[in-house]
C-alpha cells in the first residue's frame, strides 16, 4: 500500500508546482530514493531540473518507455507509467491518479491555487482513499 502526500501550495507563482516538484525530488535523492516525475509537460520540467536552483541542477533522464541500459540517475521524468527501476517516489503532476498506484512506496501530489487543478486533486484524494492508501496533507 502506498503512502500519498498532498502538498497544497498557497503561492500563485508561475511554475510553482514544477519548482516544488524539483525541490521534492532533490530532497528524495539526498535520502537515496529513486524518483519518477510524471508530468504532461516533460520538456518544461526537463528544462527546470537544470535551472531551478542557483548553482546546482538535478541529474535526470527523460523516460520514453524504456530506460537506457546505462541509466544511473536517481530522477527520471516522463508522461507515461514509470520504469520499474524508479518506484521509490512518484511525483504525480498529471490531472489523473496513476494507474499503477500500488507500485510506488510513496506518491506526492502537488496542488496549486488553480481552481480546476484543486477540483481534480480532490477527486484523486477520494480515489486514493478508496484504494486504501495512507494519506497525509501538507499546507505550504
Amino acid at each position: 500500500m502506498s503512502r500519498v502526500d498532498f502538498y497544497v501550495l498557497s503561492a500563485d507563482a508561475p511554475d510553482a508546482r514544477l519548482r516544488y516538484a524539483c525541490r521534492l525530488a532533490e530532497r528524495a535523492i539526498e535520502q537515496g530514493c529513486q524518483v519518477y516525475i510524471q508530468t504532461p509537460d516533460v520538456q518544461r520540467l526537463d528544462d527546470m531540473l537544470w535551472t531551478f536552483s542557483d548553482g546546482s541542477f538535478l541529474p535526470h533522464e527523460v523516460y520514453r518507455g524504456q530506460a537506457a541500459a546505462h541509466a544511473r540517475v536517481m530522477v527520471m521524468v516522463g508522461s507515461e507509467v514509470g520504469p520499474q527501476s524508479h518506484r521509490g517516489l512518484l511525483i504525480n503532476l498529471m490531472d489523473a491518479m496513476p494507474s499503477d498506484v500500488n507500485a510506488y512506496d510513496r506518491i506526492a501530489e502537488i496542488v496549486d491555487v488553480d481552481p480546476e487543478r484543486k477540483r481534480a486533486a480532490r477527486e484523486r484524494f477520494k480515489q486514493y482513499r478508496e484504494q486504501g492508501c495512507a494519506m497525509e496533507s501538507h499546507n505550504l
